[in-house]
């Protein structure tokens, strides 16, 4: 009995692995506040995608994102999508001020580890950053701004 325990959570730990988003894969819709937003990861043009998420409340990922946004702000060959985490809408709004961030780019989760992006993206580990191609698969994953100019080059 013990054995067969033992190997029934072995076998829910690969599983979980294996769901992880990896080079290659199609990044699934995005999905805030419980409603699919027109928010494309494929674009026609041919550029890349950059799907940033981060909150306020994080400052590593918070960092990371406004260096990003303006790497992105000096390159016509990708777009950002930048996802915020904050419960509060204002909290997310005041950090893009603050950060100079283009509000345009930015969109906010308020249902935090409850919402269904969170979950198709994995976050439960920490923030991350994917660059997609122009059909919407994953090319890289917690890339930095210096990664980032070197891919698009």
């Amino acid at each position: 009995m013990a054995v067969s325990s033992f190997l029934s959570l072995s076998f829910e730990k690969e599983s979980v692995t294996a769901e992880r988003l990896v080079p290659g894969d199609l990044a699934p819709e995005l999905v805030l506040c419980n409603e699919v937003q027109p928010l494309s990861l494929h674009d026609t043009a041919g550029r890349y995608t950059l799907l940033s998420f981060w909150a306020s409340y994080d400052a590593a990922s918070r960092a990371n994102n406004a260096a990003l946004n303006h790497q992105v702000g000096q390159d016509d060959c990708v777009k950002m999508i930048s996802v915020s985490f904050d419960r509060y809408a204002s909290v997310c709004r005041a950090s893009i001020r603050q950060d100079r961030l283009s509000a345009a780019d930015c969109h906010v989760e308020t249902e935090g580890a409850n919402s269904a992006v969170y979950q198709a993206y994995h976050l439960e580990q920490g923030f991350k950053n994917y660059l997609l191609d122009s059909e919407g698969r994953v090319v890289a994953m917690n890339v930095t701004p210096k990664e980032l100019a070197s891919y698009l080059r």
